[in-house]
């Protein structure tokens, strides 16, 4: 039976605006009352990583590869549009601080301060070469399964 008041979230792209919409409107819905579950897999698990470099061992030549070439946190993604090399998310987050706009980090500070359940795709993480310590803390590890049945019971399910 769904429920009106659970929404899910599959952050999929690892672009700083998909990334900054997903954010903006689970905070929304989360700020609305409403139980808000975000499932990160493939790119999206980069706006997770954490902005330092993490040592670990145990990994591919490709996984390591991966990791390497994969932009560290929600202050190194680029624009899906307009990146210019990354003068584009420069400017966008420019314009974010004049307009008083809440960065990326903010917002995911906020997400975590309203309780919404943010959820690692451990299978992706495989694929990518990415471990829980080079998540930011406060994260699940699921399978896809954890989170179908999340959004089998939600009103509302985006795939961003």
């Amino acid at each position: 039976m769904t429920d009106t008041s659970k929404k899910t979230f599959i952050v999929f792209s690892g672009d700083m605006d998909k990334v900054l919409a997903a954010f903006v409107m689970a905070n929304g819905a989360a700020a609305m009352g409403d139980d808000v579950t975000m499932f990160f897999t493939f790119w999206g698990l980069n706006a997770l990583r954490r902005p330092e470099h993490v040592e670990t061992t145990g990994k591919s030549g490709i996984q390591k590869m991966f990791a390497r070439m994969m932009p560290r946190g929600p202050s190194k993604l680029k624009l899906s549009q307009m990146n210019f090399a990354g003068v584009g998310p420069r400017l966008m987050k420019s314009v974010m601080h004049q307009r008083n706009i809440m960065t990326l980090e903010e917002l995911i500070a906020t997400a975590r301060e309203q309780e919404i359940k943010m959820l690692a795709c451990t299978m992706s993480m495989d694929v990518m070469g990415l471990t829980a310590d080079e998540l930011i803390d406060g994260l699940d590890y699921v399978g896809v399964a954890t989170y179908l049945a999340e959004a089998e019971k939600a009103s509302l399910n985006l795939f961003i």
